[in-house]
């Protein structure tokens, strides 16, 4: 009887990992997809950052040549010095 509740005991056990599993995300899901996306490239003048445009090309205002509009980073705090 043991040796029965145990091998029930095993196969339920083992029914819920499949299920468990089965229910992550996989390669080709849409999840993995939106992270793969690229966002549009923008381009945008040195001079004149106001100036956003979707291709390359001139900046209507001065004429320069518009380049890849990046990231902004952020400048790090200017607090006290601690001695």
């Amino acid at each position: 009887m043991k040796k029965a509740m145990s091998i029930v005991f095993a196969l339920v056990l083992s029914g819920f990992t499949a299920f468990s599993v089965s229910g992550q995300t996989k390669p080709g899901s849409d999840t993995t997809k939106m992270k793969k996306m690229k966002m549009p490239v923008q381009y945008t003048c040195t001079m004149h950052p106001e100036v956003i445009s979707n291709k390359p090309g001139k900046c209507p205002k001065c004429g320069m040549t518009l380049v890849k509009k990046t990231k902004a980073k952020s400048k790090p705090a200017m607090g006290k010095m601690k001695m």
